[in-house]
């Protein structure tokens, strides 16, 4: 672990490889699981204000699960997460032709209607923080469905900071980003 401003960093980030590859896992990690996606506070406000305008970028059975559950469910008392259809999939997934997932969050961004591209949680991953009083954790989470994700990365070796490196600095801002970069270049020196 090394530490960027307050963030304590694990330097598996820096040492593991990883590309998304949905076309070997079809976006399992918006059905596996047993929560939705993490939100943070102001991620639930924004729900809540723009959900009509996301509303028809979603399936049936992801607004009957809105309507039933809400926009997003409180977990704990700063803990929220997005809803499931019947303890499946984000209620705000999507399925393509194929059966690839998409987020309709994401899809109301691409066409313009929203300017939030989806859960920071999600952009992130498989980079996953956790927000103490004092300082935030930067860690990798592995998980079994994506190992498609690790052997395409591996094979383009791409370390995962730089498969996430536009959602680290949506999360954390470019001078933190620019530290990362230089922690990472010392790392492999």
């Amino acid at each position: 672990m090394f530490q960027i401003g307050n963030s304590l960093v694990s330097e598996e980030i820096i040492n593991n490889d990883f590309v998304c590859n949905l076309n070997a896992c079809k976006g399992a990690c918006c059905v596996e699981g047993e929560a939705g996606a993490p939100l943070d506070k102001e991620e639930t406000e924004f729900l809540e204000k723009n959900y009509d305008l996301i509303a028809p970028f979603l399936n049936e059975k992801g607004k009957e699960a809105i309507e039933k559950h809400g926009k997003f469910i409180r977990v704990e008392k700063d803990t929220f997460e997005t809803p499931l259809v019947d303890n499946k999939e984000c209620a705000y997934v999507v399925f393509g032709i194929n059966g690839t997932t998409q987020c309709g969050i994401e899809n109301a961004h691409r066409a313009n209607r929203i300017d939030w591209k989806k859960p920071i949680s999600c952009h992130l991953y498989p980079v996953r923080v956790k927000e103490y009083s004092e300082f935030n954790a930067v860690n990798y989470h592995r998980w079994h469905i994506c190992e498609s994700g690790c052997q395409l990365g591996d094979s383009l070796k791409i370390p995962i900071y730089q498969f996430v490196k536009d959602a680290l600095i949506r999360k954390f801002g470019n001078e933190w980003y620019s530290e990362l970069e230089m922690a990472a270049k010392e790392l492999n020196s």
